[in-house]
């Protein structure tokens, strides 16, 4: 399959699948069940969620702890994390890159959401992801990334080009009107009982 940018080909291939092997700890859903338990309680009547860009589906495992009865989706461009998504029950899989995705094939749920996921998209295709999160949205749109007031460069693992720090919510914010800020958040990597890497998350919704 061919993607359009570098970043694509980056995470489809082999650095993706690596990363794979590394991001399979399941004593981090415990954590990102605590992250959510967070988010979500300042949501109401969130039935449908989809994640762009899932990985193996750890955020997904510690949501279906929480919203048992939600249906749950995922867009996911690595072949071999969608061998560990199809192995949780009742999630549908959309498999390719989430710039390729039109938001009308998708549908629409309660929640669309990434984690991780923006920080590696080519700044310059960021629109196209920001449209799709926006449209799929019956209500919110939550995104959880590292955070920057301006937008930077960072060195990943010894790459250039493949991860970058901004201001996403605010983006987005910008872009359009008729969102507000629920709600933001901070895991600190030291945390002392759930530790995460980092991210600031910014829960946004819809006015109308």
């Amino acid at each position: 399959m061919s993607f359009k940018t570098e970043q694509e080909n980056f995470w489809a291939g082999d650095f993706g699948n690596e990363y794979v092997d590394r991001n399979n700890d399941i004593k981090s859903i415990a954590t990102r069940t605590a992250v959510f338990s967070k988010i979500f309680s300042r949501t109401k009547d969130v039935n449908s969620i989809i994640e762009f860009g899932s990985n193996v589906g750890l955020n997904l495992k510690a949501i279906r702890t929480l919203l048992p009865s939600s249906s749950i989706s995922a867009i996911e461009i690595n072949s071999k994390a969608i061998q560990k998504l199809n192995e949780i029950p009742d999630v549908k899989v959309f498999e390719g890159s989430i710039l390729n995705m039109e938001a009308k094939d998708l549908g629409k749920y309660d929640l669309t959401f990434t984690a991780g996921v923006l920080i590696h998209i080519n700044p310059e295709e960021l629109q196209k992801v920001y449209t799709n999160l926006y449209e799929c949205s019956n209500k919110y749109i939550l995104v959880n990334e590292y955070y920057n007031t301006k937008p930077v460069e960072v060195n990943y693992r010894g790459n250039s080009e493949r991860l970058f720090k901004r201001d996403f919510a605010g983006d987005l914010l910008d872009l359009y009107p008729d969102l507000e800020l629920v709600d933001y958040g901070f895991q600190y990597h030291k945390d002392h009982n759930f530790p995460l890497d980092d991210s600031t998350w910014f829960l946004l919704k819809k006015k109308k």
